[in-house]
C-alpha cells in the first residue's frame, strides 16, 4: 500500500525537478493529508516503516531514505546515501555520495557526510546510556548530537565538564578524544 504521493508542487535543485510529497494514510507522526519534503521520486522514500522526508528536506538521485528514518528542515540526501533505521538527519546537513547513515544516528546542524567515515556513532555511555553521534561539518569541524546536546565537539567537552562528573564525564572526554583522532585528515601515507 502506498503511504505518500508526489504532488504538483515542485522545485528544481542542481537540474532535477523535485516534487513535495503528500501523505495518503496516517503513520507515525505523519498524518493523512499533511505535506511533506520533496522527493525526485517515489524510489527515494519507502512506502514500508514509518520513514518521512519533512518541511523543506530534499531527497534526490539514487538516495532513499527507508525504515524508521527521519529527514528534516532544510536537510539534502542526494547521490547513493541511504538513511535508514530509526536515523535523523536534520537542520542543513548533507548526506550523499555512498554514505548509509543507520541505527539510531542523528546528525543535524552543518554535517557534511560523504560517506561512512564521515560520521560515528558510540552507545550505553552517560545517565541515559543514550547513543551519541559525531560527524563532519561542512567547516571541517567536528559535530557532536547526543540527547538535547547539539554542538561543536569542544562545546561538547565544555557541556561534559560543566554538567558530569566522575566516571560518566571520564568516559565522554575519552569518547571525545577518540572521536577527534578519528575525524584527523590522513596523511599520504594513510596514517
Amino acid at each position: 500500500m502506498k503511504k505518500f504521493e508526489l504532488t504538483n508542487d515542485t522545485k528544481i535543485v542542481f537540474g532535477k525537478k523535485l516534487f513535495r510529497i503528500r501523505a495518503l494514510v496516517s503513520f507515525g507522526n505523519v498524518k493523512k493529508d499533511e505535506l511533506g519534503g520533496y522527493v525526485e521520486k517515489e524510489e527515494n522514500l519507502s512506502h514500508d516503516g514509518n520513514a518521512w522526508v519533512y518541511d523543506n528536506a530534499r531527497v534526490y538521485g539514487n538516495a532513499r531514505v527507508c525504515g524508521n528514518a527521519r529527514v528534516y528542515d532544510n536537510a539534502r540526501v542526494y547521490g547513493n546515501a541511504r538513511v535508514c533505521g530509526n536515523a535523523e538527519v536534520r537542520g542543513n546537513a548533507r548526506v550523499y555520495g555512498n554514505a548509509r547513515v543507520c541505527g539510531n544516528a542523528r546528525v543535524c546542524g552543518n554535517a557534511e557526510v560523504r560517506g561512512n567515515a564521515d560520521y560515528a556513532c558510540v552507545k550505553g555511555f552517560g545517565t541515559e546510556y543514550r547513543n551519541t553521534t559525531f560527524y563532519r561539518q561542512t567547516d571541517g569541524s567536528i559535530g557532536v548530537r547526543c540527547g538535547c546536546f547539539s554542538g561543536t565537539l569542544d562545546e561538547f567537552r565544555e557541556q561534559v565538564k560543566n554538567t558530569r562528573e566522575g566516571k560518566i564525564a571520564k568516559e565522554y572526554l575519552m569518547i571525545a578524544d577518540l572521536m577527534e583522532y578519528h575525524f584527523q585528515k590522513r596523511g599520504r601515507s594513510g596514517r
